[in-house]
């Protein structure tokens, strides 16, 4: 037995899709991705911040300062170094510091090394983030108002 009543169509509205607004990557925008930070970065700003602190006359060992002094004057040199004297080195989360200093006669070592660690981890943990666990500094000689300046003769005048 076929129906041959004829049921009405019913009209239907067409379907439409709407996408919902889908949020690739999840989270905040600032925490895609990784960030590395060279070595040389850490020992620049830490370089600068040591010789921020009013009793640091110069930054390395007597050798390193002669031989940059020279590489200073060489034409096209290396213009002066500021990582001369600092040694970094730099984890994921964490750096480690090593600064070798002259300091002025006259001056409390005791007092300049504690203003140079106060210096150098809150410029590099400002500017970097990282978290600096220790900062050791080395003493290797004091500058005497009557020593002149270990400069070399310039070549051509």
């Amino acid at each position: 037995m076929s129906d041959t009543t004829q049921k009405p169509e019913v009209e239907q509205e067409p379907t439409v899709q709407t996408r919902k607004a889908v949020r690739r990557g999840g989270g905040d925008p600032a925490t895609r991705g990784r960030t590395t930070i060279a070595d040389g970065v850490v020992e620049k700003i830490a370089g600068l911040a040591a010789r921020d602190v009013v009793g640091v006359h110069a930054m390395g060992s007597g050798i390193s300062r002669t031989f940059g002094a020279v590489r200073d004057r060489v034409p096209g040199g290396a213009s002066k170094s500021v990582t001369r004297g600092v040694k970094a080195e730099v984890g994921e989360v964490q750096t480690a510091l090593d600064l070798e200093i002259v300091v002025d006669y006259g001056v409390s070592i005791a007092d300049v090394a504690r203003a140079v660690r106060e210096n150098v981890v809150s410029a590099v943990e400002r500017m970097t983030g990282l978290e600096v666990v220790e900062v050791n500094i080395a003493v290797s000689d004091v500058k005497l108002p009557e020593e002149e300046e270990e400069e070399l003769e310039p070549r051509i005048q």
